[in-house]
């Protein structure tokens, strides 16, 4: 048994099914013949770091990407001269998520965020549990719909505020639930 191979193994099953595998999934993934003999795989993956187990025992993958070499930093303003230099190995998870489990995905549509930088087809990451302050991008039901807005407290009633000057202000008529703060917006360019 091989921790790295194995571990690569249920890596390519994840980016590929965009799902752990089943335990009759790694039957046939690592050439076994009984789920006895996958538990105790998957026990030494565990006990190695490279899997997790949830609250209810299922697999769950350690990050959402495997750590990926960070080369140092640039200027975004005048131009510098740059030297190519490994500085770290970093995770987007252990990057951008404090809170795994109280951390969830979106995909945007609309375009009533976009001065605020999130365009139709971005990811935007959602943390749930957070106490929500004025100015936070927050996700949220106003009079049962869902919406993504800046979150805006006036003389104690909130309001939600679109980042595009064509959309009105939203004052709840009834109710406004706050789900989550957005705490990333992710866009792939190519």
């Amino acid at each position: 048994m091989d921790i790295k191979t194995d571990a690569a193994k249920i890596d390519s099953f994840y980016m590929a099914h965009k799902r752990m595998p089943s335990y009759s999934d790694m039957l046939r993934l690592f050439g076994l013949r009984s789920k006895n003999a996958v538990h105790k795989r998957v026990s030494a993956l565990v006990k190695a770091g490279s899997l997790n187990k949830d609250s209810k025992g299922r697999i769950v993958p350690m990050a959402m990407t495997r750590p990926v070499k960070m080369l140092g930093f640039i200027t975004a303003g005048f131009p510098s001269p740059a030297e190519e230099e490994m500085a770290d190995l970093m995770s987007l998870d252990e990057y951008l998520i404090s809170n795994r489990l109280a951390t969830y995905l979106l995909k945007v549509t609309g375009d009533s965020m976009i001065d605020a930088g999130i365009h139709p087809g971005d990811l935007v990451l959602v943390e749930r549990g957070l106490t929500p302050r004025n100015g936070d991008i927050v996700v949220a039901r106003v009079d049962n719909e869902w919406t993504l807005k800046y979150l805006e407290r006036r003389g104690g009633a909130a309001h939600l505020r679109a980042a595009n000057r064509k959309y009105p202000l939203i004052t709840p008529k009834q109710e406004l639930t706050i789900a989550g703060v957005v705490i990333a917006n992710v866009r792939k360019y190519r």
